[in-house]
């Protein structure tokens, strides 16, 4: 059944700002029907075709979706709506922000010189021992270091390739469920999602090869980490993913490795399986410090000229500041034993939350990383449960495609201890959920 909305307009810029700007506003909410073209057309006086092209505009830039004979849609996570949380409630703890434990995080010191007066950073955008330092930190883990460079944080370089490579209206494979930061990106470029299923070995490789029969011109993964799922590669999960992209070397593959040092899983990288067109990108956000916007890439040669010739356009080059700081984190002895501490703890701790809800019947995954996903049926009601508990965590629903509802929650400041309450209080929510629903 179409919308009630009124829809204005007499050219096909107006009509699709008319839609956008409703459903901006909540007018139009996601799966609302939209008129079809002709019909539209006579209440607009305008042609068939004025209409028709409106409805193209709004379809490549991700605010609706075309089903055949089931007409235009609100696309069901629009571009110009937001997969964001809700703001946390006072007086719960929060376990649904997906960030570090802030007291395993080094203390950020600027660096004590820069170099004085005018710097060439357009002919020098990268310090050349923060290259060094890279090429080190990623050579062990059997990645390519030839050719590297950086960026603003993973989602800028992941952005920027995506807009360098396809255009609006392409397919994107993407994990489901998946960093919901990364499925608004590519909402927001215009640009198809088709889901790839995960599990506690990452991406499937099934799954991957339906999404490259379906079109999809680049794939976006985790190899450990994964979230909000937790999974990671094993060798044997690497090599049947390699065998399905051999046979699509025009497929760019990003592997984004976000957590990297306080993963807690060995890094089998697709990067070393010879495919043509690649990148790896880390941060270091999650170990460093959040306000580090800043990523290590290595990548084919092509991707790197596609990459550095966009950035040279655009904010033209990483901070040198930010890049002095990085390498004085990265070399400082201490910092690095405070990282392999928060490993360590993030291990413990996630752990000990899957062994609590293990021990009460309760399906847990994380086999790496800082998060914990719990399969749930009702999303709602666990969630509005734990907050009565004075738990906040985070409903699934901003995460996932078409995969099955579940919870994220995040271990980085669960002690054991405060594991073993939860826990307890998760099974008496699905107990209480079971009553209401019937079981």
């Amino acid at each position: 059944m179409a919308t009630q909305y009124a829809i204005s307009g007499t050219t096909a810029k107006g009509i699709a700002a008319s839609v956008e700007r409703a459903v901006a506003e909540g007018s139009l909410a996601p799966q609302a029907a939209l008129p079809p073209v002709r019909r539209l057309a006579d209440d607009l006086g305008v042609s068939p075709g004025t209409v028709a092209t409106a409805y193209k505009e709004l379809r490549q830039r991700g605010i609706v979706v075309t089903r055949g004979r089931g007409g235009t849609v609100v696309a069901p996570a629009p571009a110009v709506a937001s997969r964001r949380p809700p703001k946390v409630p006072e007086g719960l703890r929060d376990l649904a922000g997906g960030h570090p434990d802030p007291h395993l995080l080094p203390g950020l010191v600027p660096p004590s010189r820069l170099s004085p007066g005018a710097r060439s950073h357009r002919s020098a955008p990268r310090l050349a021992r923060l290259e060094d330092a890279v090429r080190a930190w990623l050579r062990p883990d059997g990645v390519p270091v030839e050719h590297v460079t950086f960026a603003h944080g993973a989602l800028d370089l992941v952005g920027r390739l995506l807009s360098v490579e396809l255009r609006p209206g392409d397919a994107v494979a993407m994990e489901d469920p998946g960093y919901h930061h990364l499925l608004d990106l590519v909402t927001a470029l215009g640009l198809r999602m088709v889901p790839v299923a995960v599990d506690d070995e990452g991406v499937s490789p099934e799954a991957v090869r339906e999404a490259l029969r379906a079109g999809a011109r680049a794939l976006v993964c985790s190899p450990r980490a994964q979230n909000p799922y937790g999974g990671r590669f094993s060798v044997g999960r690497r090599d049947a993913l390699l065998d399905v992209l051999r046979d699509h070397p025009e497929v760019l593959v990003v592997e984004n490795d976000h957590a990297s040092a306080v993963a807690d899983a060995p890094l089998r990288t697709l990067t070393e399986g010879g495919l043509s067109r690649w990148v790896h990108v880390r941060t270091v956000s999650k170990f460093l410090g959040t306000d580090l916007r800043w990523a290590a890439a290595a990548c084919d040669p092509i991707t790197l000229g596609r990459h550095d010739g966009r950035l040279l356009l655009t904010s033209g080059w990483v901070s040198h500041l930010l890049q002095e700081t990085v390498y004085g984190l990265l070399s400082d002895e201490g910092t690095r034993a405070l990282v392999a501490r928060a490993e360590e703890t993030y291990t413990v701790r996630r752990n000990a939350l899957i062994r609590e809800l293990g021990d009460r019947g309760i399906e847990a995954h994380g086999a790496s990383g800082m998060n914990v996903w719990v399969p749930v049926r009702d999303e709602s009601a666990v969630v509005n449960g734990l907050r009565s508990y004075g738990w906040w965590v985070a409903a699934g629903a901003r995460f996932r495609l078409s995969a099955g509802p579940g919870v994220r929650i995040t271990v980085a400041e669960l002690e054991p201890a405060d594991a073993a309450r939860l826990a307890s209080d998760f099974a008496g929510v699905l107990g209480e959920s079971e009553a209401t629903y019937g079981g």
